[in-house]
């Protein structure tokens, strides 16, 4: 078996985190749920879940089966998607580092015997107890840095200003059902416009901008889950790129890789 590192999640931090890595030439393997509930799907690889490929910027991210199709698909220079929630896949296939990515912003339980070197993002990790490392994904002069005797700072609960809105700009289920979108991401939304329906519960935008994130049409949601996020300025590209916190933080996860000597020498093989 190729050294790999597995990616716990595929949401748009995590993919910043596997761009990162599979720039530099590392196999890595993103593990998603069946019904991921990413918002920005269009830098998520967690999408490959819903169409089989997804291309973010000039990466492809391809839906497997199998982790014996793992070989292959790196041969192609693709990002390698798999549902298997469980990490059933650890016993036959294990990684040289496991990155928790899904971003569950509390106290996280997880083994440090998942790998060699377990690295968790955000909110929930403290390194020495539930991980070997941590890397902050607070924005702020401490973005992106690596914890090794420390844990990242606590969850705030409020996104960043843009153009003096915040709260704002994440929209939140306010009831559990059915979501059906009226807009697609990349489309421009003005004032109180319909943005989507939960189950006829009714989701307008509270200030005209971009919708740059919007969870997949069709899914059951539970009541407070985050299924929207609108951008005041009008620059669609921010819908199609990775985001800079994105990459900060796969930029701290990748030293957190390279810091640790045995799997340093075996990532390049």
């Amino acid at each position: 078996m190729i050294p790999y590192v597995l990616i716990w999640g595929g949401g748009d931090l995590a993919t910043g985190v596997a761009i990162r890595l599979h720039r530099v030439g590392i196999r890595i393997l993103v593990v998603e749920t069946h019904r991921p509930l990413a918002v920005r799907r269009t830098v998520s690889f967690a999408q490959a879940v819903y169409d089989g490929e997804v291309e973010i910027e000039d990466i492809t991210g391809c839906l497997i089966d199998s982790p014996d199709r793992l070989d292959e698909v790196w041969e192609n220079r693709k990002v390698p998607v798999i549902v298997d929630p469980d990490l059933a896949l650890l016993e036959q296939f294990p990684p040289l580092a496991l990155i928790d990515a899904r971003m569950r912003k509390k106290n996280v339980k997880l083994s440090m015997d998942l790998a060699p070197l377990v690295v968790g993002l955000g909110p929930g990790f403290t390194a020495g107890e539930n991980c070997h490392a941590a890397v902050e994904t607070n924005r702020g002069h401490f973005l992106g840095r690596v914890c090794w005797e420390c844990s990242p700072e606590a969850d705030t609960g409020i996104p960043g200003s843009v153009q003096n809105y915040a709260s704002e700009r994440v929209l939140h289920a306010p009831v559990s059902g059915q979501v059906t979108a009226a807009v697609k991401i990349g489309d421009w939304v003005e004032k109180d416009e319909l943005i989507m329906q939960i189950d006829g519960t009714e989701i307008r935008a509270s200030f005209s901008g971009l919708v740059r994130g919007l969870i997949y049409p069709g899914l059951h949601v539970e009541k407070g889950v985050k299924v929207g996020d609108i951008d005041p300025r009008n620059e669609p590209f921010r819908c199609w790129y990775v985001s800079d916190k994105s990459l900060a933080i796969g930029g701290g996860a990748l030293e957190a890789l390279l810091t640790h000597e045995m799997i340093r020498e075996q990532l390049w093989v």
